[in-house]
């Protein structure tokens, strides 16, 4: 339909094929056939019963979870439903997922305003209502581009007088977090809180024992 509808303009989708390059990083294929039935569920207000394999536990469960809406974050797809066995929130990969069956039954319907403490007050995809405050400081020669970025839209971030870029930002889950500060190797220090530092060395030693 985009093609389609591109062919009415001055150039063909092929030239802007050619001119413009969107890549996918660690991008993990959702079967399609799951998007109708959760788009029924969230737009009807309808449950749904799902089998969600549990990666961290390497166990597949079913469960019924009344979707509330659908998040696509770092290129790729994500749940955000009321859980009817944990009788809580909870976040669900898409990709995860191997079975979805439509039910009748009216969802639970949960707030904005709670479904934004939530999912959206805490650091990535791993949210929750208890948050802390990441204090990270990058070197003077890294500060040039994490100055830029945005981790979170309540970040805090200034340049110290040695150069040093000095990041504070709330987390809850430290999972994503880690994975991130971990990327930029020996240019970051974790400042705060001293549990995050000491998980961030402890994985730093866990690698170094690969190469010894």
């Amino acid at each position: 339909r985009i093609q389609a509808l591109l062919q009415f303009g001055k150039h063909s989708s092929a030239d802007i094929a050619r001119k413009v390059k969107i890549l996918n990083f660690a991008a993990r294929p959702v079967l399609k056939k799951h998007f109708p039935p959760i788009m029924i569920a969230l737009m009807e207000g309808r449950r749904c019963q799902i089998n969600h394999h549990n990666r961290a536990a390497n166990r597949k469960l079913d469960r019924v979870v009344s979707p509330q809406r659908l998040v696509y974050y770092r290129d790729n797809w994500y749940l955000d439903a009321w859980c009817h066995l944990r009788e809580d929130l909870r976040c669900f990969a898409l990709d995860a997922i191997t079975e979805i069956k439509l039910l009748s039954k009216t969802a639970e319907k949960v707030s904005e305003n709670q479904l934004s403490q939530e999912f959206a007050t805490a650091y990535g995809i791993f949210t929750g209502s208890l948050t802390y405050d990441a204090v990270l400081r990058f070197s003077p020669s890294c500060a040039r581009w994490v100055a830029h970025e945005e981790w979170h839209p309540e970040q805090r971030g200034y340049i110290d007088s040695e150069g040093y870029y000095i990041l504070s930002l709330p987390y809850c889950n430290d999972t994503e977090l880690i994975m991130d500060i971990m990327r930029y190797g020996a240019e970051v220090e974790v400042l705060e809180p001293e549990n995050l530092r000491t998980k961030i060395k402890e994985s730093l030693q866990k690698s170094l024992k690969n190469y010894q």
